[in-house]
């Protein structure tokens, strides 16, 4: 089984293409949110899919605002890098100047908690999940109990609990709130008129719903303490509005050419900037600043191929995987054969040949057990869709195939995610198998 292929061979414009490629995603897959795609002054795709309420099937619009999820943590850090450069605090200033009692506080710097290398949890979440009634006392008093995962600056490690941190450090050090810092140093400056920071009581025009995928139905996303969640997540926007953030980021209107490169720069081997990635492992061989977010039914990916000057940002709101659609937009900017989505469905196959395609391709582990065949773990069945073809078990838009070589032997396996293409090589042990 396969799908259409866009490749470079078809006639059709570039835009048409990722018009095509989004309208199957949103018709096979279900996604619903909105899509913007830009390269220098040329929009090349701009649309809204699925629903911003499903109760009410009201239709999302290029104007539908989302919940970013981690897209925000570049606005917390771009507010780190301003009360910077005015002098108002370093980058290497210590957390226990902001938090006298914090463990370890002479040892965390600021680059440390932007750059993920500080050595805190990944959340507490567990809080702001559950409780409508919390102080920033109570919130510090459970943070500072977690354990560390290291020696501060030793190794890396995601933490939100990093950024809401940063988040205090901005409203102590302004003397504003985080939401006020942001709006009257960042948003209205770039005329970012539909984004704000998430309340739990305002009324936001526009504002999409969130809904978590439970196999073929939704469900409403669980209650959610803004006043918390913020720094590490909290904002909303439009497609629109972060087009004038991407714009922004190429000059200096709010940030100087010194504190991008801080923000802009690699840290460690997660690739992590100040609130970004830089160059990750999907960049596609092209100067990539990018941030994905995830939070229930918040699913956001921001990318821009600064050397291409190209922005992709697909903003969801029922959890479809808009970091993988993300990257097979790219890879159609980018001239690549992308597969659209199809069903699959799993058929009946000559199981015989499951000894063929064991072992090991680069990355790859393939192996059976009793009679299935898997990729890497007993986590994750491949479904059979023909002889020589699976889906995976976790995400039917991965799938695998097997190809055989003049030599009659099965060396090569064909990877597809979000219909794009790769290819693993397998190695064979010096006795041929």
């Amino acid at each position: 089984m396969a799908g259409d292929v866009i490749s470079t061979k078809n006639p059709i414009s570039l835009s048409d293409k990722l018009s095509q490629y989004m309208k199957a995603q949103a018709g096979v897959n279900g996604f619903s949110g909105t899509v913007l795609i830009a390269r220098k002054d040329s929009m090349l795709l701009r649309d809204a899919y699925g629903y911003a309420n499903y109760e009410w099937k009201i239709k999302t619009t290029i104007n539908t605002k989302y919940s970013l999820a981690s897209v925000s943590k570049q606005f917390t850090a771009m507010a780190i890098l301003q009360l910077a450069e005015r002098k108002l605090l370093s980058i290497d200033d210590q957390l226990n100047k902001y938090f006298p009692e914090f463990p370890k506080g002479d040892q965390i710097t600021l680059h440390m908690l932007l750059s993920h290398m500080s050595g805190l949890q990944m959340d507490f979440d567990e809080l702001y999940l559950n409780q409508a009634s919390l102080t920033e006392d109570q919130v510090l008093k459970h943070i500072v109990q977690k354990e560390f995962l290291f020696t501060p600056g030793q190794q890396t490690a995601y933490s939100n609990i990093g950024y809401y941190l940063l988040a205090r450090i901005v409203e102590k050090t302004s003397g504003k709130s985080y939401s006020e810092y942001l709006r009257e140093n960042i948003f209205a400056p770039l005329k970012m008129n539909e984004t704000g920071v998430m309340t739990n009581d305002e009324v936001v025009d526009n504002m999409a719903d969130r809904y978590i995928r439970n196999e073929k139905s939704y469900h409403k996303n669980p209650y959610i303490n803004w006043t918390f969640n913020i720094g590490h997540d909290g904002i909303y926007s439009t497609v629109n509005d972060l087009l004038k953030w991407d714009k922004a980021l190429y000059g200096t209107a709010i940030l100087s050419e010194k504190m991008k490169k801080l923000m802009f720069t690699s840290y460690n081997d997660q690739n992590f900037g100040y609130g970004v990635l830089v160059n990750p492992f999907y960049s596609q061989g092209h100067q990539l600043i990018a941030h994905d977010g995830g939070f229930f039914g918040a699913m956001t990916s921001f990318n821009r191929y600064v050397n291409d000057d190209l922005l992709i940002t697909v903003l969801s709101n029922n959890q479809s995987p808009s970091y993988m659609l993300a990257y097979g937009l790219a890879a159609i900017c980018f001239g690549k054969e992308v597969e659209l989505p199809y069903h699959h469905k799993i058929v009946k196959n000559n199981i015989l040949l499951y000894k063929f395609f064991t072992g090991t391709y680069a990355d790859i582990k393939i192996f059976e057990n009793k009679g299935k065949l898997y990729y890497n773990d007993l986590d994750i069945e491949l479904f059979p869709e023909s002889d020589n073809k699976f889906f995976r078990s976790d995400d039917d838009n991965r799938t695998v195939e097997f190809i055989k070589d003049a030599d009659g032997k099965y060396s090569v396996i064909k990877l597809s995610k979000a219909g794009v293409v790769e290819t693993r090589k397998r190695v064979f042990k010096k006795n041929g198998n």
